[in-house]
């Protein structure tokens, strides 16, 4: 999830119409499959920097001794990804989405070879920038693009399809960072790589039509038919003509009522209860989505890792590649259960789960700061040049352990017969990486509690993907009045983009200031805030038409905790 694009949740008989449909007319799952490429390289670029970042910090010093030069590194996608939603809407308007989505690709190409030549860390950041462009760009159009140009009986399933494709460009991410380990380029290839499917995708799309609903909106209704006529049977053509005709005459009628541009649209949004209270719910469930810490989970996995005591980088991969897989099953999990349990309820359900996750981590993290593996004083003392110089200088160095060494900027080298026990605190710089005949630690220490971190980092993925993973952009699919819908997800879209930013951006500096088990445990804290406020805010949507949606809101909605019994009925919770 992370996540920002539109998913579509498709009710549990689509997928054997899907597959029926799908296999008489394979031209709709190619339209389906080309756009969704976009929604895997939304999940590889987001996915890959968390592992391309170790082999980075090793390439460039400044960086691996910067936090907050590795917090801008993995930030700028995301603030890129911002001003792409924000344009990718205006250019899918103008344009079209085939045309949005090509635009996308250039930048992901570009973006990515950027990156993959970049001499200096300043251009990786430009690098991240551009592919932070073609995400915000995708993350609108894709979905947009299957779902106008797919039959609405298969629709959910096949936009959902763009949602599983991101989890697995992620999951995807970690195996080719995984491959690349031992070549001489690492992160370039890995960082690089993505201009491949990027580039495939640009052809394909040159093959394919615009949607016909933005055709039918330019007065191309020929087009729009030749179209339709390869989506569906020949005896369906005409009808579907006919919805088409009406659903964009109810469209422009819309725009005629509350105005045809951003200003306009705003305020009669923000002057309307229903849309109001809309965005209360909506907002609420993205910013408690992002909040909920998962991108310093997806971001920073392999760094967590690091933290938990597993030095090496390929191990952090292999370990990050599990996370990543539970992300991508709780996918389909969800798929399963939204529309048994409700969304409410799995969002009520996941949050509960997440809250205990990132407590326990907190813990673990303390109890291994607190056993941290003691400071060798003969060997450390004995290696003046290059013993860690605030050690030196402090007159309680007894008390010292590796936790100590790692906070004031030195690295820890833990004894070459014995991992588990004590080790020196050296100046932390490549010579003495270099020096260092047992293993080098510079951001988490070796630890019998390692493991159980890791565990629980996989029950926090468990936890969040099915619920807070993909709901929030269900529930904003269908809390809007139909007008209000694009002005009130664009709104939610951005928050999630901007809670995304601050959170990928501060995660590095936080754990050095708070360190891990207090920053987990802060996330944990805010959780608990996101828990109470999608609580009161809420309503359940499951089923529910969207006047009935309307009236809920329209008459302020409540907790059961709140009602009489005899409104118990009238609410839907």
């Amino acid at each position: 999830m992370v996540e920002g694009g539109n998913i579509s949740k498709p009710d549990k008989t689509e997928f054997t119409e899907c597959w029926k449909t799908t296999w008489k007319t394979p031209y709709i799952m190619r339209l389906a499959l080309s756009a969704g490429i976009g929604g895997l390289l939304f999940g590889y670029d987001t996915g890959v920097i968390s592992g391309a970042l170790l082999y980075i910090r090793e390439d460039f010093e400044q960086v691996d001794r910067k936090t907050w030069l590795q917090e801008l590194i993995v930030s700028m996608a995301v603030a890129g990804a911002i001003g792409g939603a924000a344009i990718g809407g205006w250019i899918s308007d103008r344009f079209g989405q085939k045309r949005s989505n090509l635009l996308a690709d250039v930048l992901f190409s570009v973006g990515a070879l950027v990156m993959a030549f970049a001499p200096a860390p300043v251009m990786i950041i430009l690098g991240r920038i551009l592919v932070g462009l073609g995400v915000g760009m995708t993350s609108m159009t894709a979905p947009l693009y299957i779902f106008e140009a797919s039959p609405a009986r298969i629709r959910g399933t096949l936009v959902s399809t763009n949602g599983l494709l991101i989890t697995g460009g992620q999951f995807l991410s970690y195996l080719i960072n995984l491959a690349f380990t031992k070549t001489s380029w690492t992160w370039r290839w890995m960082l690089g790589i993505a201009a491949v499917p990027a580039l495939f995708q640009l052809v394909l799309m040159l093959s394919l039509p615009e949607s016909p609903r933005w055709l039918y909106r330019q007065n191309k209704e020929e087009e729009a038919r030749s179209i339709l006529e390869k989506i569906f049977p020949a005896n369906e053509v005409d009808d579907e003509m006919n919805a088409l005709k009406l659903s964009v005459e109810a469209e422009k009628a819309d725009e005629h009522a509350i105005g045809d541009n951003l200003i306009q649209k705003l305020k009669s949004a923000l002057s309307n209860v229903v849309v109001r209270r809309g965005l209360y719910a909506g907002i609420t469930v993205q910013v408690a989505q992002q909040f909920s810490g998962i991108n310093t989970v997806m971001y920073y996995s392999p760094k967590n890792v690091q933290f938990a005591g597993f030095a090496s980088n390929e191990t952090a991969l292999a370990l990050s590649l599990i996370t990543s897989g539970l992300n991508a099953i709780g996918s389909i999990v969800s798929m399963v259960f939204v529309d048994r349990y409700g969304r409410r309820r799995l969002m009520l359900v996941s949050m509960v789960g997440i809250i205990l996750c990132l407590v326990s981590l907190s813990i673990i993290f303390l109890e291994a700061a607190s056993y941290a593996l003691k400071v060798n004083q003969f060997d450390t003392n004995s290696i003046p040049n290059s013993t860690c110089r605030s050690y030196i200088s402090t007159p309680k160095y007894s008390s010292w352990n590796c936790m100590y060494c790692l906070k004031v900027g030195c690295g820890f080298c833990s004894n070459t017969a014995n991992e588990y026990s004590p080790g020196t605190c050296l100046e932390l710089n490549t010579e003495q990486r270099d020096w260092c005949r047992g293993t080098w630690f510079k951001d988490g220490c070796p630890s019998e509690f390692g493991f159980l971190a890791v565990v629980f980092l996989g029950f926090y993925i468990l936890s969040y993907s099915p619920g807070m993973g993909t709901v929030p952009w269900i529930v904003n699919s269908e809390i809007y009045p139909l007008r209000y819908r694009g002005i009130g997800g664009g709104l939610a879209a951005v928050s999630n983009w901007i809670s995304n930013l601050i959170v990928s951006l501060t995660f590095l500096s936080l754990t050095k200031a708070l360190g891990s088990a207090g920053t987990f445990f802060l996330f944990g804290g805010v959780c608990v805030i996101g828990f109470s406020f999608i609580y009161w805010l809420v309503p359940e949507t499951k089923g529910l038409p969207i006047e009935e949606v309307e009236k809920i809101l329209e008459s302020g909605y409540k907790p059961k905790l709140l009602r009489a019994k005899s409104k118990d009925k009238t609410q839907f919770a």
